[in-house]
Protein backbone atom coordinates (compact mmCIF):
# COMPACT_ATOMS: atom_id res chain seq x y z
CA UNK A 1 0.00 0.00 0.00
CA UNK A 2 1.22 3.51 -0.76
CA UNK A 3 2.35 5.81 2.03
CA UNK A 4 0.11 8.63 3.17
CA UNK A 5 -0.64 10.98 6.05
CA UNK A 6 -4.17 11.70 7.22
CA UNK A 7 -4.74 14.62 9.59
CA UNK A 8 -8.31 14.83 10.84
CA UNK A 9 -9.64 18.34 11.36
CA UNK A 10 -11.44 19.04 14.64
CA UNK A 11 -15.09 19.88 14.06
CA UNK A 12 -18.43 19.37 15.77
CA UNK A 13 -21.17 18.62 13.24
CA UNK A 14 -24.88 18.56 14.04
CA UNK A 15 -27.00 17.30 11.14
CA UNK A 16 -30.73 17.02 10.65
CA UNK A 17 -33.94 18.90 9.93
CA UNK A 18 -34.77 21.20 12.84
CA UNK A 19 -31.25 21.14 14.28
CA UNK A 20 -31.06 24.95 14.22
CA UNK A 21 -33.02 24.79 17.49
CA UNK A 22 -29.80 23.62 19.14
CA UNK A 23 -27.88 26.80 18.26
CA UNK A 24 -28.40 28.57 21.63
CA UNK A 25 -26.94 25.70 23.60
CA UNK A 26 -24.08 25.34 21.10
CA UNK A 27 -23.16 28.99 21.69
CA UNK A 28 -23.24 28.35 25.42
CA UNK A 29 -21.14 25.22 24.96
CA UNK A 30 -18.35 27.42 23.55
CA UNK A 31 -18.55 29.64 26.61
CA UNK A 32 -19.84 32.53 24.49
CA UNK A 33 -22.73 34.89 25.11
CA UNK A 34 -22.55 37.69 22.51
CA UNK A 35 -22.82 36.42 18.94
CA UNK A 36 -22.39 38.62 15.89
CA UNK A 37 -24.72 37.13 13.28
CA UNK A 38 -23.34 37.44 9.74
CA UNK A 39 -25.16 37.22 6.41
CA UNK A 40 -25.33 38.64 2.91
CA UNK A 41 -27.79 41.49 2.29
CA UNK A 42 -30.10 39.02 0.53
CA UNK A 43 -30.19 36.73 3.58
CA UNK A 44 -30.84 39.35 6.22
CA UNK A 45 -34.25 37.85 6.97
CA UNK A 46 -32.63 34.51 7.79
CA UNK A 47 -30.04 36.30 9.91
CA UNK A 48 -32.83 38.08 11.77
CA UNK A 49 -34.60 34.76 12.32
CA UNK A 50 -31.40 33.28 13.77
CA UNK A 51 -30.83 36.34 15.96
CA UNK A 52 -34.39 36.03 17.27
CA UNK A 53 -33.80 32.34 18.02
CA UNK A 54 -30.71 33.00 20.14
CA UNK A 55 -32.41 36.03 21.75
CA UNK A 56 -30.19 37.73 24.37
CA UNK A 57 -27.13 35.94 23.00
CA UNK A 58 -27.32 38.04 19.79
CA UNK A 59 -24.97 41.02 19.94
CA UNK A 60 -26.09 42.28 16.52
CA UNK A 61 -26.29 41.57 12.80
CA UNK A 62 -23.76 42.40 10.08
CA UNK A 63 -25.42 41.76 6.72
CA UNK A 64 -22.81 42.99 4.24
CA UNK A 65 -21.04 39.75 3.29
CA UNK A 66 -20.23 39.59 -0.43
CA UNK A 67 -18.38 37.27 -2.79
CA UNK A 68 -14.60 36.86 -2.50
CA UNK A 69 -14.42 38.82 0.83
CA UNK A 70 -13.11 42.25 -0.19
CA UNK A 71 -10.64 43.52 2.38
CA UNK A 72 -12.77 46.63 3.03
CA UNK A 73 -15.77 44.47 3.96
CA UNK A 74 -13.60 42.30 6.21
CA UNK A 75 -12.27 45.35 8.04
CA UNK A 76 -15.77 46.76 8.50
CA UNK A 77 -16.97 43.46 9.98
CA UNK A 78 -13.96 43.28 12.30
CA UNK A 79 -14.68 46.83 13.49
CA UNK A 80 -18.34 45.95 14.12
CA UNK A 81 -17.40 42.85 16.13
CA UNK A 82 -15.13 44.97 18.33
CA UNK A 83 -17.72 47.73 18.69
CA UNK A 84 -20.41 45.29 19.84
CA UNK A 85 -18.12 43.35 22.12
CA UNK A 86 -18.90 40.10 20.29
CA UNK A 87 -17.30 36.92 21.62
CA UNK A 88 -18.27 34.63 18.71
CA UNK A 89 -19.63 34.77 15.16
CA UNK A 90 -22.62 32.91 13.75
CA UNK A 91 -22.29 32.67 9.96
CA UNK A 92 -25.66 32.14 8.27
CA UNK A 93 -25.49 31.42 4.54
CA UNK A 94 -22.91 30.18 2.07
CA UNK A 95 -19.25 30.65 1.27
CA UNK A 96 -19.38 34.46 1.23
CA UNK A 97 -20.71 34.64 4.78
CA UNK A 98 -18.48 31.89 6.14
CA UNK A 99 -15.53 33.57 4.45
CA UNK A 100 -16.34 36.83 6.21
CA UNK A 101 -16.50 35.06 9.57
CA UNK A 102 -13.08 33.57 8.82
CA UNK A 103 -11.71 37.04 8.07
CA UNK A 104 -12.77 38.08 11.57
CA UNK A 105 -11.37 34.94 13.21
CA UNK A 106 -8.07 35.38 11.37
CA UNK A 107 -7.24 38.46 13.47
CA UNK A 108 -9.20 37.75 16.66
CA UNK A 109 -9.97 34.91 19.10
CA UNK A 110 -13.66 34.81 18.13
CA UNK A 111 -14.84 31.23 17.40
CA UNK A 112 -17.20 30.58 14.48
CA UNK A 113 -20.47 28.68 14.52
CA UNK A 114 -21.57 28.05 10.93
CA UNK A 115 -25.14 27.52 9.76
CA UNK A 116 -24.82 26.67 6.04
CA UNK A 117 -27.77 27.40 3.77
CA UNK A 118 -25.96 26.51 0.52
CA UNK A 119 -23.67 23.68 -0.55
CA UNK A 120 -20.41 25.67 -0.59
CA UNK A 121 -18.51 23.57 1.96
CA UNK A 122 -16.39 26.42 3.31
CA UNK A 123 -17.68 25.71 6.80
CA UNK A 124 -15.58 22.52 6.98
CA UNK A 125 -12.25 24.05 5.99
CA UNK A 126 -9.42 26.08 7.57
CA UNK A 127 -9.05 27.94 4.25
CA UNK A 128 -9.53 31.70 4.20
CA UNK A 129 -9.59 34.11 1.27
CA UNK A 130 -9.37 37.89 0.97
CA UNK A 131 -9.52 40.05 -2.15
CA UNK A 132 -7.55 43.27 -2.40
CA UNK A 133 -6.90 45.37 -5.52
CA UNK A 134 -8.45 42.70 -7.71
CA UNK A 135 -6.23 39.87 -6.46
CA UNK A 136 -7.62 37.09 -4.29
CA UNK A 137 -5.21 35.73 -1.70
CA UNK A 138 -5.91 32.47 0.10
CA UNK A 139 -4.30 30.65 2.99
CA UNK A 140 -4.81 27.97 5.62
CA UNK A 141 -4.99 28.59 9.35
CA UNK A 142 -6.59 26.29 11.93
CA UNK A 143 -7.97 29.27 13.86
CA UNK A 144 -10.50 30.05 11.10
CA UNK A 145 -12.01 26.54 11.09
CA UNK A 146 -15.58 26.81 12.46
CA UNK A 147 -15.88 25.15 15.85
CA UNK A 148 -19.44 23.97 15.33
CA UNK A 149 -21.42 23.43 12.12
CA UNK A 150 -25.19 23.01 12.18
CA UNK A 151 -26.54 21.41 9.01
CA UNK A 152 -30.30 21.92 8.95
CA UNK A 153 -31.65 20.87 5.53
CA UNK A 154 -34.89 22.77 6.12
CA UNK A 155 -32.91 26.03 5.83
CA UNK A 156 -31.92 25.15 2.25
CA UNK A 157 -35.47 24.69 0.95
CA UNK A 158 -35.72 28.35 -0.04
CA UNK A 159 -32.39 28.26 -1.92
CA UNK A 160 -33.38 29.00 -5.55
CA UNK A 161 -33.11 25.97 -7.85
CA UNK A 162 -30.38 27.42 -10.05
CA UNK A 163 -28.27 28.55 -7.09
CA UNK A 164 -28.77 25.07 -5.64
CA UNK A 165 -27.43 23.58 -8.87
CA UNK A 166 -24.34 25.80 -9.09
CA UNK A 167 -23.61 25.64 -5.36
CA UNK A 168 -23.80 21.86 -5.61
CA UNK A 169 -21.46 21.79 -8.61
CA UNK A 170 -19.05 23.91 -6.57
CA UNK A 171 -19.15 21.20 -3.90
CA UNK A 172 -18.52 18.47 -6.48
CA UNK A 173 -15.44 20.43 -7.60
CA UNK A 174 -13.99 20.10 -4.09
CA UNK A 175 -14.45 16.34 -4.27
CA UNK A 176 -12.96 15.99 -7.75
CA UNK A 177 -9.80 17.85 -6.86
CA UNK A 178 -9.47 16.00 -3.56
CA UNK A 179 -9.24 12.75 -5.52
CA UNK A 180 -6.09 13.85 -7.36
CA UNK A 181 -4.62 16.12 -4.67
CA UNK A 182 -0.90 15.93 -4.00
CA UNK A 183 -1.65 14.81 -0.43
CA UNK A 184 -4.65 12.62 -1.28
CA UNK A 185 -5.24 9.71 1.05
CA UNK A 186 -7.69 6.78 1.19
CA UNK A 187 -9.94 8.29 3.86
CA UNK A 188 -10.48 11.59 2.07
CA UNK A 189 -10.90 9.79 -1.25
CA UNK A 190 -13.73 7.73 0.24
CA UNK A 191 -15.43 10.92 1.45
CA UNK A 192 -14.89 12.65 -1.88
CA UNK A 193 -16.33 9.83 -3.99
CA UNK A 194 -19.33 9.48 -1.70
CA UNK A 195 -19.83 13.25 -1.81
CA UNK A 196 -19.95 13.21 -5.62
CA UNK A 197 -22.39 10.30 -5.56
CA UNK A 198 -24.75 12.03 -3.11
CA UNK A 199 -24.64 15.36 -4.94
CA UNK A 200 -24.97 13.98 -8.47
CA UNK A 201 -27.98 11.91 -7.41
CA UNK A 202 -29.76 14.63 -5.43
CA UNK A 203 -29.13 17.90 -7.28
CA UNK A 204 -31.39 17.17 -10.29
CA UNK A 205 -34.21 16.31 -7.86
CA UNK A 206 -33.58 19.52 -5.90
CA UNK A 207 -33.79 21.58 -9.10
CA UNK A 208 -37.06 19.90 -10.13
CA UNK A 209 -38.62 19.86 -6.65
CA UNK A 210 -37.02 22.57 -4.48
CA UNK A 211 -39.18 21.63 -1.47
CA UNK A 212 -38.08 17.96 -1.52
CA UNK A 213 -36.56 17.75 1.96
CA UNK A 214 -35.07 14.30 1.42
CA UNK A 215 -33.25 15.47 -1.72
CA UNK A 216 -32.14 18.59 0.12
CA UNK A 217 -30.81 16.41 2.95
CA UNK A 218 -28.82 14.25 0.54
CA UNK A 219 -27.38 17.32 -1.19
CA UNK A 220 -26.37 18.86 2.14
CA UNK A 221 -24.83 15.55 3.22
CA UNK A 222 -22.78 15.54 0.01
CA UNK A 223 -21.77 19.15 0.58
CA UNK A 224 -20.57 18.28 4.07
CA UNK A 225 -18.35 15.53 2.67
CA UNK A 226 -17.13 17.89 -0.05
CA UNK A 227 -16.21 20.55 2.48
CA UNK A 228 -14.42 18.02 4.65
CA UNK A 229 -12.47 16.84 1.60
CA UNK A 230 -11.56 20.40 0.67
CA UNK A 231 -10.35 21.10 4.18
CA UNK A 232 -8.22 17.99 4.53
CA UNK A 233 -6.10 18.09 1.36
CA UNK A 234 -4.73 20.62 -1.08
CA UNK A 235 -6.50 21.76 -4.21
CA UNK A 236 -5.17 22.10 -7.75
CA UNK A 237 -5.72 23.76 -11.13
CA UNK A 238 -9.49 24.06 -10.96
CA UNK A 239 -9.45 26.11 -7.78
CA UNK A 240 -6.57 28.27 -9.00
CA UNK A 241 -8.52 29.15 -12.14
CA UNK A 242 -11.66 29.93 -10.17
CA UNK A 243 -9.76 32.15 -7.73
CA UNK A 244 -8.34 34.10 -10.67
CA UNK A 245 -11.65 34.40 -12.52
CA UNK A 246 -13.57 35.34 -9.40
CA UNK A 247 -11.09 37.55 -7.61
CA UNK A 248 -9.80 39.48 -10.65
CA UNK A 249 -12.81 39.52 -12.98
CA UNK A 250 -15.53 39.35 -10.30
CA UNK A 251 -17.32 36.42 -11.87
CA UNK A 252 -19.93 34.77 -9.63
CA UNK A 253 -18.33 32.16 -7.40
CA UNK A 254 -20.52 29.06 -7.68
CA UNK A 255 -21.29 29.62 -11.36
CA UNK A 256 -17.60 29.93 -12.16
CA UNK A 257 -16.86 26.61 -10.45
CA UNK A 258 -19.74 25.06 -12.40
CA UNK A 259 -18.36 26.21 -15.74
CA UNK A 260 -14.66 25.49 -15.17
CA UNK A 261 -14.93 22.06 -13.54
CA UNK A 262 -15.51 19.89 -16.64
CA UNK A 263 -12.63 21.55 -18.50
CA UNK A 264 -10.23 21.21 -15.57
CA UNK A 265 -11.23 17.54 -15.32
CA UNK A 266 -10.59 17.06 -19.04
CA UNK A 267 -7.20 18.78 -18.70
CA UNK A 268 -6.17 16.36 -15.95
CA UNK A 269 -7.87 13.24 -17.33
CA UNK A 270 -4.77 11.46 -18.63
CA UNK A 271 -2.60 12.50 -15.69
CA UNK A 272 -5.06 11.30 -13.04
CA UNK A 273 -6.85 8.26 -14.52
CA UNK A 274 -7.76 6.61 -11.20
CA UNK A 275 -9.31 9.81 -9.87
CA UNK A 276 -11.32 10.28 -13.05
CA UNK A 277 -12.50 6.67 -12.93
CA UNK A 278 -13.83 7.29 -9.42
CA UNK A 279 -15.55 10.52 -10.50
CA UNK A 280 -17.25 8.75 -13.41
CA UNK A 281 -18.24 5.81 -11.18
CA UNK A 282 -19.79 8.10 -8.57
CA UNK A 283 -21.84 9.84 -11.25
CA UNK A 284 -22.82 6.71 -13.15
CA UNK A 285 -21.15 8.22 -16.22
CA UNK A 286 -18.88 6.74 -18.85
CA UNK A 287 -16.37 9.59 -18.63
CA UNK A 288 -15.77 12.12 -15.87
CA UNK A 289 -15.43 15.43 -17.75
CA UNK A 290 -18.37 14.81 -20.08
CA UNK A 291 -20.45 13.55 -17.17
CA UNK A 292 -19.82 16.75 -15.22
CA UNK A 293 -20.67 18.90 -18.23
CA UNK A 294 -23.88 16.96 -18.90
CA UNK A 295 -24.96 17.19 -15.25
CA UNK A 296 -24.63 20.97 -15.28
CA UNK A 297 -26.38 21.29 -18.65
CA UNK A 298 -29.22 18.98 -17.62
CA UNK A 299 -29.95 21.24 -14.64
CA UNK A 300 -29.93 24.35 -16.84
CA UNK A 301 -26.76 25.68 -15.22
CA UNK A 302 -24.30 27.81 -17.21
CA UNK A 303 -21.66 25.89 -19.13
CA UNK A 304 -19.55 28.71 -20.62
CA UNK A 305 -17.66 31.70 -19.22
CA UNK A 306 -19.28 33.93 -21.84
CA UNK A 307 -22.61 33.28 -20.11
CA UNK A 308 -21.15 34.70 -16.90
CA UNK A 309 -20.08 37.97 -18.52
CA UNK A 310 -16.41 37.11 -19.09
CA UNK A 311 -14.92 39.17 -21.90
CA UNK A 312 -13.00 37.27 -24.55
CA UNK A 313 -10.25 39.86 -24.55
CA UNK A 314 -9.64 39.12 -20.85
CA UNK A 315 -8.77 35.47 -21.43
CA UNK A 316 -5.12 36.27 -22.10
CA UNK A 317 -4.75 38.10 -18.79
CA UNK A 318 -6.56 35.28 -17.00
CA UNK A 319 -4.11 32.78 -18.47
CA UNK A 320 -1.16 34.92 -17.39
CA UNK A 321 -2.46 35.12 -13.82
CA UNK A 322 -3.33 31.42 -13.68
CA UNK A 323 0.24 30.32 -14.39
CA UNK A 324 1.69 32.75 -11.86
CA UNK A 325 2.41 30.96 -8.56
CA UNK A 326 0.49 27.87 -9.71
CA UNK A 327 -1.00 25.33 -7.32
CA UNK A 328 0.15 21.73 -7.50
CA UNK A 329 -1.50 19.90 -10.39
CA UNK A 330 -1.14 16.30 -11.62
CA UNK A 331 -0.49 17.54 -15.16
CA UNK A 332 2.18 20.19 -15.75
CA UNK A 333 0.80 23.67 -16.31
CA UNK A 334 1.85 25.73 -19.30
CA UNK A 335 0.56 29.09 -20.39
CA UNK A 336 -0.39 27.77 -23.83
CA UNK A 337 -2.39 24.86 -22.43
CA UNK A 338 -4.19 27.02 -19.85
CA UNK A 339 -5.09 29.57 -22.52
CA UNK A 340 -6.59 26.74 -24.60
CA UNK A 341 -8.53 25.45 -21.58
CA UNK A 342 -9.94 28.93 -20.93
CA UNK A 343 -10.94 29.24 -24.59
CA UNK A 344 -12.89 25.98 -24.32
CA UNK A 345 -14.51 27.10 -21.08
CA UNK A 346 -15.42 30.43 -22.61
CA UNK A 347 -17.28 28.76 -25.47
CA UNK A 348 -18.94 26.18 -23.23
CA UNK A 349 -19.07 23.16 -25.55
CA UNK A 350 -18.54 19.55 -24.44
CA UNK A 351 -14.99 19.20 -23.04
CA UNK A 352 -12.45 17.01 -24.78
CA UNK A 353 -9.11 15.83 -23.36
CA UNK A 354 -6.17 17.87 -24.65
Amino acid sequence: MRRFTYQALPARVIFGAGSLALLPEEIERLGASRALVLSTPEQRDQARMVADKIRERAAGIFDRAVMHVPIATAEAARDEARRLGADCCVAVGGGSTTGLAKAIALVSPLPILAVPTTYAGSEMTPIWGLTERGIKKTGRDPKVLPRTVIYDPSLTVTLPPMLSATSGMNAIAHCVEALYAQDANPIVSLMAEEGIRALAASLPAVVKRPDDLEARSQALYGAWLAGASLGAVGMALHHKLCHVLGGTFNLPHAETHTVVLPYAAAYNAKAAPEAMMRVARAMGADEAALGLHRLAAAMGAPTGLAQLGMKHEDLDRAADLAVRDPYYNPRPITREDIRALLEDAYRGGPPAPR
